[in-house]
């Protein structure tokens, strides 16, 4: 995705926050099912009747709100302001096995002589394809990782950032976030891979290397290229031929969007 590439400042000494996601969440499950039906309440009837009073409409979006929030995906359907104030940015994160680094090294050598914009314009868009071809053992594609990934990247929406976009790829995750002024990219990256590489190789009984050591970000430019991030981040795993509609996949935000649309 075109844009110039961001810098990425150094983590302070005194700031280390744990990545650790809360321990009693419900499920996706319930709690979209509960905000379906809230929804179409509300959709169907202006108000609600409880004992003995009206329920106001406002109560009615309030209890959709709380739904959502338990779930958590705060920042369903937040806009950042394209005006300097706000920034949002995609990042895609690969496993430390996805792209061999012999092959990177050979593409670097390969395109020395192009401008550092274009190399790195060019270097993306070959590893984002050869992601795509399931590289490397694919760990996130163990539901258990896939899962406690996609936890991680919600426990913290709306408190270091906002998310407006996600999908879990069997060896890479791509994401849409706007960071909270208190926090930069690189300290939510350093928090986020150090909790999630912990406990992927819990579940998988391994030790080491996890994430590959850097990863790709853009800042988004406007409202157009906003809804391009999106739409490049949801169709992903139907790129991939993993599944036939955004919606399938169960690690995307298309999958979650759907079920509270």
């Amino acid at each position: 995705m075109p844009g110039p590439r961001t810098s990425r400042p150094h983590l302070s000494a005194q700031r280390e926050k744990s990545f650790v996601p809360a321990t009693k969440t419900p499920t996706l499950a319930i709690a979209t099912f509960i905000a379906l039906t809230n929804f179409r309440a509300a959709r169907s009837m202006r108000t609600r009747r409880a004992p003995g009073r009206n329920a106001p409409m406002n109560s009615i979006k309030a209890t959709l709100q709380k739904e959502l929030r338990e779930a958590g995906w705060h920042s369903r359907g937040y806009l950042p302001h394209f005006d300097g104030g706000e920034i949002a940015q995609t990042i895609t994160l690969h496993l430390a096995d996805s792209v061999p680094a012999t092959v990177v090294e050979r593409w670097r050598r390969e395109l020395s002589s192009a401008s550092a914009t274009s190399m790195d314009a060019v270097l993306r868009r070959r590893i984002e394809q050869y992601l795509d071809q399931g590289y490397g053992d694919c760990a996130l594609k163990d539901r258990r990782v896939a899962t406690m990934v996609q936890k991680s990247l919600l426990h913290f929406d709306d408190q270091r950032y906002r998310l407006s976009s996600w999908a879990v790829m069997p060896n890479h995750i791509h994401m849409l976030l706007t960071p909270n002024a208190q926090w930069s990219l690189s300290e939510i990256m350093k928090s986020f891979k150090s909790y999630t590489s912990h406990e992927a190789n819990k579940i998988l009984g391994q030790h080491g290397k996890f994430w590959m050591e850097d990863y790709f970000d853009r800042y988004v430019r406007n409202k157009r290229h906003f809804a391009s991030a999106i739409n490049y981040i949801e169709n992903n795993p139907v790129k991939a031929r993993l599944c036939k509609h955004p919606e399938d996949w169960p690690f995307s935000s298309a999958r979650f969007r759907n079920h509270i649309a």
